[in-house]
């Protein structure tokens, strides 16, 4: 389905700035669609002469007009003369009478959309009459605040350059709660909703004629933090949101300044009971805390054990028991690191890219003894499950440790080159090196670490692995795997 972006680049003239006024319109604009109880279309004028429609929404409080999409179509020969008038003239245009779709009249209207003194595109409002009937006063008053935020379109006020997208979850729908406020904080109307949210927070009786500034007050917390941004959403001040919490609950409110040029003549308030959303959000952050937690411990235990047994090392007089103990710390350290990496993400995933490259260093280091092998990754490993990324940690450690010891046995520099090629959740990773090459007897699997290798490749990570003779010298090893498939059985 085309973007509005696509649709004004490929149809219009329209500035970058003219186009970003319009996301941000149609960012916002189901608030109002849903307050006037109507279809909302946009219509923006194309080069040859004809409206396309680039955006539409249907209101979740009444019925709808278009049950099809309607955009990337261009506007009907009767409805063309009522969206010309609305942009040529910069004034909202009404229809005396009803245009009919099928067996249903449709009541229309066309708001031109300003920015900066000039109107560039046109948003048609179609209200389905099909179920009118006598207004109540929630219906009264949802039309009232529909009609004040098309006036602000018409004169370029809505909406606003810094009014909040959604940076928190749980953001109130007219159909949540609705206050109507006066230019000094007073309530004019509350539905019911809203009514009940403020009944939950400790509120009793009625809002209408109240300040809602001193009644949040009233319900504030000493010991407890409060927004400083609250003050500006319950007077309508400011186009934001914030939460207001006390015994327990917690409201999320959302203001929208109702203005008209550069006076303030009142606003709307949207209300929602978001108490058990906010306890969910604050359970996965002590979750997720303890779970760096335990990382951090077991990276601190396995450093422990690492140092433990470097002590007994250095009390062994036979060098293979030295050399021993020695691997076994290597693989250990090589542990810890993953733990150490998971302890300071909220992910359960490994960037390994940057574990890999302080992790392959230090093995070739240690493993040339202070010799001149150095270690080159070309390529990305990107996100690894942390399932994953210990068992692969290992097998590269290992790979990288085996081709300094056995391919530069001789003490001869070299490289050691590891390459990773990713493809969504398939990786192949090759480490090969220029060094002695495969040995002539025993074959690659006659050692403890290449025995581990193929044990956590094939077993652990589900992939498969082969040695081969690398071309102009040495040894390639390469590794395949899906990580979909990468955790321990």
């Amino acid at each position: 389905m085309p973007t509005l972006s696509n649709l004004i680049t490929r149809h219009t003239d329209l500035a970058p700035a003219d186009v970003e006024w319009l996301h941000l319109l149609v960012g916002d604009w189901q608030l109002i669609s849903d307050l006037a109880f109507a279809d909302l279309v946009l219509w923006v004028p194309a080069s040859d002469g004809r409206f396309l429609a680039v955006a539409q929404a249907r209101p979740s409080t009444g019925a709808t007009v278009h049950y099809d999409d309607i955009v990337g179509s261009t506007a009907p020969d009767g409805q063309r003369p009522q969206l010309e008038r609305a942009l040529t003239e910069v004034a909202i245009q009404r229809s005396r009478e009803p245009r009919w779709f099928g067996a249903y009249a449709v009541r229309e209207e066309a708001v031109p959309v300003v920015r900066q003194g000039e109107a560039i595109a046109v948003i048609a409002r179609q209200t389905n009459l099909g179920g009118a009937r006598t207004p109540s006063r929630l219906e009264l008053n949802y039309v009232e605040a529909a009609d004040d935020l098309l006036g602000m379109i018409a004169r370029g006020e809505f909406p606003a350059p810094n009014a909040p997208t959604g940076p928190r979850r749980g953001a109130p729908r007219v159909g949540d709660g609705l206050i109507r406020l006066n230019s000094e904080g007073e309530v004019l109307y509350a539905s019911p909703n809203a009514l009940s949210c403020f009944h939950r927070l400790g509120v009793l009786g009625s809002l209408v004629g109240r300040s809602l500034a001193e009644v949040t007050t009233e319900l504030l917390e000493t010991d407890m933090p409060t927004d400083e941004s609250l003050p500006l959403v319950v007077t309508g001040r400011a186009a934001w949101r914030t939460d207001l919490e006390s015994r327990g609950v917690c409201l999320s409110l959302r203001a929208v300044p109702l203005t008209e040029g550069r006076d303030r003549t009142g606003s709307v308030l949207l209300c929602r009971d978001v108490s058990e959303l906010r306890r969910r959000e604050r359970e996965l952050l002590t979750k997720d805390a303890t779970i760096r937690e335990i990382h951090h411990r077991v990276k601190n235990n396995l450093q422990t054990v690492a140092a433990l047994l470097r002590l007994q090392a250095r009390r062994m007089t036979s060098t293979e028991a030295r050399e021993a103990l020695g691997e076994a710390i290597r693989r250990v350290t090589t542990i810890a690191q993953v733990h150490e990496t998971l302890s300071q993400t909220l992910d359960e995933a490994v960037d390994f890219d940057q574990l890999v490259d302080r992790s392959l260093r230090l093995a070739a280091d240690v493993a040339s003894a202070g010799g001149s092998v150095r270690t080159v990754r070309t390529g990305t490993f990107g996100m690894v499950p942390a399932e994953a990324a210990t068992a692969l940690a290992l097998v590269l450690t290992e790979l990288v440790t085996n081709a300094v010891e056995h391919g530069f046995a001789d003490g001869r520099p070299g490289t050691v080159d590891i390459v990773a090629e990713r493809d969504e959740s398939h990786l192949r990773a090759v480490v090969a090196d220029d060094g002695g090459g495969l040995p002539a007897t025993g074959g690659p699997q006659s050692g403890l670490g290449t025995q581990i290798v193929s044990t956590l490749v094939r077993y652990e990570l589900h992939g498969t692995i082969e040695w081969s003779p690398r071309e102009g010298g040495g040894t390639s090893v390469v590794i395949e795997l899906d990580l979909r498939d990468a955790r321990p059985a």
